[in-house]
């Protein structure tokens, strides 16, 4: 985003896992959030998460070279096994809560009320679908070894994509991804989640003055 007219210093960044850029500028513009700028880690990191705390440290560290002094890490917990929270608590700043995106997107409250009984669901949200090929067959390598399939999803049940826009084109490329892995189907439209209050609050935050 453009930095617009508020200085640096007044201004929130938002370094985001690539995965929620989309999302992330919809809330923004949706809730009419000024002052946010957004710079983004590489989406396929969602695959490979012990890439993310590293390269968060090193963003960090470029933020405040820059004069940033509000900063929200765009990620979840996403399979850092705790070092962004350890990054959190050295840094003084904040992530957006629960373990991964799904959660966030579903509500973290209904997501984890819901893990008792979704053991045997593969997730899918809005860019996981859009590009299926990229995060799912391609690193897997399904495309050249699809007897992997069973091996990998034979525990599923299901495919349950959680929506965060009503696309038909989406729905479609969802419901193809579940015939791709031999799954049932479940669509859910979910929004932001959680993701909107949390940009919120850190947008009022970085907003408020200074004393």
């Amino acid at each position: 985003m453009a930095e617009g007219s508020l200085p640096v210093a007044e201004r929130l960044l938002v370094i985001a896992c690539g995965a929620i850029a989309r999302e992330v500028l919809a809330v923004t513009k949706l809730n009419k959030l000024a002052g946010v700028d957004l710079t983004c880690l590489p989406a396929i990191w969602h695959v490979y998460p012990a890439k993310i705390a590293p390269a968060m440290r090193e963003q960090i560290s470029l933020a405040r070279e820059k004069g940033y002094r509000r900063i929200l890490i765009g990620y979840a917990e996403c399979g850092t096994q705790g070092e962004l929270d350890k990054i959190c608590e050295e840094e003084g700043i904040e992530r957006i809560e629960g373990p991964h995106c799904y959660a966030f997107f579903s509500g973290n409250n209904r997501f984890m009320a819901s893990t008792e009984t979704e053991f045997t669901a593969f997730y899918l949200t809005d860019l996981i679908t859009r590009q299926f090929e990229a995060f799912v067959i391609e690193p897997l390598k399904l495309d050249k070894h699809p007897e992997l399939r069973d091996m990998v999803f034979g525990n599923y049940t299901k495919v349950v994509y959680l929506a965060q826009t009503d696309d038909p084109a989406l729905q479609e490329k969802a419901r193809w991804a579940a015939d791709y892995l031999g799954l049932e189907y479940e669509y859910r439209f979910t929004g932001y989640g959680d993701l909107e209050p949390a940009l919120q609050r850190a947008a009022a935050v970085s907003s408020a003055p200074s004393l």
